[in-house]
């Protein structure tokens, strides 16, 4: 397909995909002439998953092409590209004392050794996890119980979040999953809680038949 074909299935406009070509997030076409490219489904599915990276993802376009740099190699590491494509979780790093944090962080890391977790050392998601519970406890809150209960929700789904992963054929396409799933399944995850907490509310404290 020409270049404007590839833009009218992708909805990428064509300047646009000048610009990801001078960037090198997207591979050369096939020359057809001095002036011409010829592209196919390789350039549709690395369109795609570009857009992901830096419309929903929100990655900087030095990032993405590191990124893609490593995913083109000829055995990917894609445990590792997912590691760094994922989005940092949000923090309260701002609101809470940095000392507590530091606390908070010992609570974590025997939270991750009980349970036999293989995450790294360095892991921002232990940085983020730390700065959570010290938040809480920053307000009084005990939540040594539901740190726990929110871990077991947690690994189920986790597993659910790399079977879907683990449905692409491709590094690329698990990828694109990974991106996809973790951040619009943030979402989801967040608005199914919302309407399990309303049905529970109901049933511990009453509702009303006009409610709902």
């Amino acid at each position: 397909m020409r270049i404007a074909e590839l833009s009218q299935k992708t909805g990428v406009p064509v300047p646009t995909i000048k610009y990801y070509l001078r960037e090198g997030l997207l591979p050369s076409g096939e020359l057809t002439s001095p002036n011409q490219a010829r592209y196919d489904d390789r350039h549709v599915q690395r369109l795609r998953l570009v857009r992901v990276l830096l419309d929903i993802g929100r990655l900087p376009i030095a990032t993405i092409r590191e990124l893609l740099t490593a995913l083109d190699q000829p055995d990917p590491d894609v445990h590792s590209v997912l590691g760094s494509a994922l989005p940092t979780t949000v923090t309260t790093r701002d609101a809470v004392d940095p000392a507590s944090v530091v606390a908070a962080k010992v609570r974590v890391d025997g939270l991750v050794a009980r349970r036999g977790w293989l995450v790294r050392s360095g892991a921002p998601a232990r940085q983020a996890t730390a700065e959570v519970l010290a938040a809480f406890e920053q307000v009084g809150a005990d939540v040594a119980d539901l740190l726990e209960q929110y871990a077991d929700v947690a690994e189920q789904i986790a597993v659910h979040d790399l079977h879907f992963v683990g449905r692409a054929s491709d590094a690329e396409g698990k990828l694109h999953a990974a991106v996809v799933g973790s951040i619009l399944g943030d979402s989801l995850l967040a608005a199914l809680r919302r309407l399990a907490q309303e049905h529970e509310s109901a049933k511990m404290f009453g509702i009303r038949r006009d409610d709902c």
